[in-house]
């Protein structure tokens, strides 16, 4: 018998296809504000510079090098500065905008729902711990059909932590009233899931989409989400 009772989910770019999502969503956002005529062109280059900043400082957010608010207008102020425009209140209403667009869309990675639906029938109790913003999150798993799978949604925001701090590992066990030997992390940041669950001592699996190498060691590692029927 499976010795875990408790799975932790991380859930954007682990469940909930954060780059598609921010796709479309920026592409909303590039003809609202008329990028375009802006200087701000080809789409292509505004995305691919969108992704590059976002990514670099979720990085200084998981670390506490920034606030949630500096994240948010910072990354469209980064991308607008690559096409040398430099206009933090237009930045702001970009990012106003994003996160208001962002929640409702609904593209999951493959297979998730399926894996999910198994996970619940064989009884496990399933839990997201997340560094996302908690009002943010809560509708992204509502408008996505994925609030029905979770007993405990444990945010950095709420646990006043962030992965990979132990403290919001430590909280989300008390949350969900479950024992360390018992849990498992499931993770696609190899900083903030896997690293965390390490720091917490709690086993993890790695969830690969991307073929990235690590010198860490995850308890499991998995290329897509089907692969967690092979474990659980």
């Amino acid at each position: 018998m499976n010795k875990y009772k408790h799975l932790f989910f991380d859930l954007d770019h682990t469940l909930w296809d954060f780059d598609t999502n921010a796709r479309e969503s920026l592409t909303e956002i590039y003809a609202i504000y008329e990028l375009d005529k802006k200087g701000v062109a080809p789409f292509e280059a505004f995305y691919a510079h969108y992704i590059q900043h976002n990514q670099t400082l979720w990085n200084k957010y998981h670390n506490g090098l920034i606030t949630a608010d500096e994240l948010k207008w910072k990354r469209m102020w980064r991308t607008l500065l690559e096409f040398k425009i430099g206009d933090e209140v237009l930045a702001n209403k970009m990012s106003k905008s994003f996160l208001e667009i962002l929640p409702y869309k609904k593209n999951l990675f493959p297979d998730t729902v399926e894996v999910l639906n198994y996970l619940t029938e064989k009884k496990y109790k399933l839990h997201l711990i997340t560094n996302g913003f908690e009002i943010v999150q809560g509708h992204k798993l509502k408008s996505s059909g994925l609030d029905k799978y979770f007993e405990q949604v444990i945010t950095s925001e709420a646990s006043n932590s962030l992965k990979p701090k132990k403290a919001i590992f430590d909280y989300a066990l008390e949350k969900a009233g479950a024992h360390l030997h018992e849990s498992i992390m499931l993770g696609d940041n190899l900083e903030a899931d896997i690293q965390g669950a390490i720091n917490a001592g709690m086993d993890c699996v790695f969830v690969n989409h991307i073929a990235e190498t690590t010198e860490l060691n995850p308890t499991y590692i998995v290329t897509n989400l089907k692969e967690l029927t092979t474990i659980f």
